[in-house]
């Protein structure tokens, strides 16, 4: 209740801050009045209000509420002592920690140790002493439980540990999964989060099940793309501490649901329930935004674009020197801050300005911005790393290294890749044999032989884990030198690869296999253009001409019979798969026989990825086959896609429930990453696992807790550089809608909310939400009689005037 009344107070005032009521852009940059003032302003209020006076502070979310009655008995006693928890509270060692302190995390502990006795943006911070004996500053984040506390509750069952989602739209929502995978854990408000960011894992404390909702989470109604939602600064109910669960179901199930977690509830109903522990901080702390200047202050308000962030109180020596004297000029500029602190009394944290960007709405600060938010490393590679290389260029393959391999230099081998590829990490090769058999070879570049584990080169590539692909460049896991020449499957050139080589029957059955290093000599480098031709036209005989430079020792015509038998093959695997129940073939099938041989050699330290996903079928019948039929079929299929759970890198050692090793997708036992160690950390490691397993590799020095690790963290960079790439592509459209919109198209419907609806722009292959409240002369509506899933309708993609924000509007009907 207490917190209520401080939300209402928020909503209605959204310029002032509950901590000590001073402005929201200059923060608590005074001493709040006095108990004594405060019960006369009350009192002065509540008479020019004809209501009657209420005791003093009876709703104050004080730092130590018992202060005001301390004040009152001092009147009467010169001295008293202090309670119990002041005096503990206050008392320091040696070291200058105090006992409260040395129950708070050692995360927690440290950043409050670096805020002691130093002059921040916001005086009210943690570290003030004035504040820690009761100033009157009002708290509004709690404490985090210390690190003891949080492992017995984690393991009787009272804490739920997991990842913190927050609603990009829609902030003051955020989740984190249950135990079970069944419900999502709801957080209502910022204070729920408790100073946590997105993708950070956190324990949560449940309010009781009869406080639970069923709901469809985040699903919910979202605020308008670049409009700004309420949270820090706002004008929403930041305050609100709701913790509960948001489950999928109905009946029956909800009350199973609450049967499964009934040894989480709390005992004590009127307890705040938020974010008790932050385990790790996974969000970078960093984020791009603007500044604005606050008049008589020391410190500026950064403002992140991400409204997940919270804004940020920022040193004014850390802003341009003219800055004070013309912020007008800096109204437009991009800056990166990052978060130092987040005050327990401030919805502002504080952080330092990191570097000035350029312009928004520009690419190359906006990509920056996304880069440095992401925690992506695109900075050059040291000394150190690319030591670890061979520095004799050109490079050869040293003699006693050939004499360990098996020599295929002779085969007729090739790559397939798109053509402006420069990385070439994969080669193919396919003969006839005369039993009417096939020999089929897959051959990856072996990246393990010059990243080995434990050199500086091997640290930089795990850190970064995995290349990242903009529109404009990349951001490679390793060094050039490395990518594009040493490991590059380049035509013509002797080169060292892991095989993996089975004997096929025309039927495409596995009649046998074999694993090994080995060299090879690529007769050609195929574009992705080049091979569709030779499969569409199996009766044309290529020329020379038409072709990339070929080794004179491998006719154009053996290498075309190669790729129509790989193709032929193909077509069997796919056709075998989907009958078994598959949902699609987006990876070559020898990844799952490397995963097979590993589980067979090495179970307990194989790192692997499983999808785990609903089986869709018959999507094709379903889509019809006019030309809209594509359509329809990328709207079923996002329908689909958005239950699926992540593909996420895992121990085998670690994870023992083997059923979750399944790819139900692609309706294999086993699957794991194997053909891209150019660009992908986990697969150097399965190299690794495998040369250990066929003793031509040293012994892999990791325990099983290290794998499992390393692949939580390339499970988190994987992520991130997924939602880079998705971003380089919505900033590149943007400034296209910017400089070449309004665009019109068509527009297919791909979803419906009670006052909005997601459509796909078919000319652009793009997803929008159209706010029905945005619809010019639409005063009220009801569209779900008009409106249904696959409508199709007339959008226009308009620029916002902002930088980077676009809208889809829906056009009107065309006249009769």
């Amino acid at each position: 209740r207490k917190n209520s009344a401080a939300a209402k107070q928020q909503n209605k005032e959204p310029s002032v801050l509950r901590a000590g009521g001073t402005e929201s852009e200059s923060s608590t940059a005074t001493r709040p009045a006095s108990s004594k003032q405060r019960n006369q302003q009350r009192k002065q209020n509540n008479t020019k209000r004809g209501k009657p006076t209420r005791p003093a502070d009876s709703d104050s979310c004080s730092l130590n509420e018992g202060e005001e009655q301390e004040k009152s008995k001092k009147k009467k006693k010169k001295k008293k002592k202090k309670s119990k928890p002041a005096a503990e509270e206050e008392k320091l060692d040696g070291s200058g920690v105090s006992a409260a302190e040395k129950m708070q995390s050692p995360q927690k502990r440290t950043r409050t140790q670096q805020t002691q006795g130093k002059q921040s943006p916001n005086t009210g911070s943690p570290g003030n002493k004035n504040q820690r004996k009761g100033g009157g500053w009002r708290r509004v984040f709690e404490d985090y439980m210390n690190l003891r506390d949080v492992s017995a509750g984690l393991k009787r069952g009272e804490l739920i540990q997991g990842p913190l989602r927050i609603n990009p739209k829609k902030y003051q929502e955020a989740f984190i999964p249950s135990p079970d995978g069944s419900a999502d854990i709801f957080l209502d408000g910022i204070v729920a989060r408790n100073r946590a960011l997105n993708g950070d894992v956190v324990v949560v404390k449940l309010l009781p099940p009869e406080f639970w909702k069923v709901g469809n989470g985040e699903d919910r109604e979202q605020t308008p793309a670049g409009r700004a939602p309420a949270g820090p600064g706002g004008s929403g109910n930041p305050c609100s501490p709701d913790v509960m669960v948001e489950a999928h179901y109905s009946g029956d199930e909800t009350g199973e649901l609450i049967r499964k977690v009934q040894s989480v509830s709390l005992q004590d109903k009127g307890t705040r329930n938020s974010v008790v522990y932050i385990v790790e901080e996974k969000h970078s702390r960093a984020a791009s935004g603007f500044i604005k200047f606050l008049p008589d202050k020391h410190f500026a308000m950064f403002s992140p674009v991400d409204h997940r962030v919270p804004r940020v109180n920022v040193p004014l020596t850390d802003c341009p020197a003219d800055f004070p004297s013309r912020p007008a000029d800096y109204a437009n500029t991009l800056f990166i801050c990052r978060i130092t602190h987040w005050p327990y009394d401030n919805t502002f944290a504080e952080g330092r300005l990191m570097k000035s960007l350029g312009q928004a709405g520009e690419i190359e600060p906006e990509t920056e911005a996304i880069l440095t938010e992401y925690d992506v490393d695109f900075s050059e590679f040291e000394e150190a790393a690319l030591a670890c290389l061979p520095q004799n260029l050109p490079w050869s393959i040293p003699p006693e290294e050939l004499a360990k391999r098996r020599d295929l230099r002779k085969e007729c081998i090739f790559t397939i890749d798109p053509a402006t590829a420069r990385d070439l990490d994969d080669a193919l090769s396919c003969r006839q044999l005369s039993d009417g058999n096939f020999e089929v070879g897959v051959h990856i570049a072996d990246v393990s032989y010059f990243v080995e584990e434990g050199t500086a080169l091997d640290s930089v590539a795990s850190r970064r884990a995995t290349s990242v692909y903009l529109v404009q460049k990349v951001i490679p896991m390793l060094p050039r030198l490395l990518c594009e020449e040493l490991c590059s499957l380049n035509p013509q050139t002797d080169r060292l690869t892991f095989s993996v080589i089975w004997t096929l029957s025309p039927e495409g059955k596995i009649l046998s296999e074999w694993f090994g290093r080995s060299v090879i000599r690529s007769c050609i480098k195929l574009s992705y253009d080049h091979a569709q031709s030779m499969i569409q036209s199996p009766d044309k005989h290529f020329s020379s001409e038409e072709l990339p430079p070929c080794s004179p020792d491998h006719p154009v015509q053996l290498i075309q019979e190669s790729v129509l038998h790989l193709h032929s093959l193909a077509q069997h695997l796919r056709s075998q798969r989907f009958q078994g129940g598959a949902l699609r073939l987006d990876q070559v099938t020898q990844n799952t026989w490397v995963s097979k041989f590993n589980a067979k050699s090495v179970s307990k330290l194989l790192t692997s990825i499983y999808v785990c996903v609903r089986v869709q079928r018959s999507l094709n019948e379903t889509v019809g086959n006019d030309r809209y039929s594509l359509a329809r079929k990328e709207v079923l299929t996002h329908l689909c896609s958005r239950p699926m759970q992540m593909a996420v890198y895992f121990c085998a050692g670690v994870l023992q429930d083997e059923k979750l090793f399944r790819h139900y997708a692609l309706n294999v036992p086993l699957y794991t990453h194997f053909t891209s160690p150019i660009r992908r950390y986990p697969d150097i490691l399965v190299h690794r696992l495998l040369a250990a397993s066929l003793k031509c590799g040293p012994r892999l020095s990791l325990s099983d807790e290290e794998v499992h690790k390393l692949a939580s963290h390339c499970n988190d960079k994987k992520t991130a550089s997924k939602r880079v790439q998705e971003m380089s592509a919505e900033l590149f459209f943007s400034v296209f809608v910017r400089e070449c919109g309004p665009l019109d198209s068509e527009a297919m419907v791909m979803g419906m909310l009670d006052k909005s609806f997601d459509v796909l722009v078919l000319q652009y292959g793009v997803q929008k939400r159209i706010y029905c409240n945005a619809i010019d002369g639409l005063q009220s509506f009801n569209f779900r009689k008009e409106i249904s899933l696959f409508s199709l309708l007339h959008v226009q993609l308009r620029s916002d005037g902002v930088p980077l924000k676009y809208s889809a509007v829906l056009k009107r009907p065309d006249q009769p």
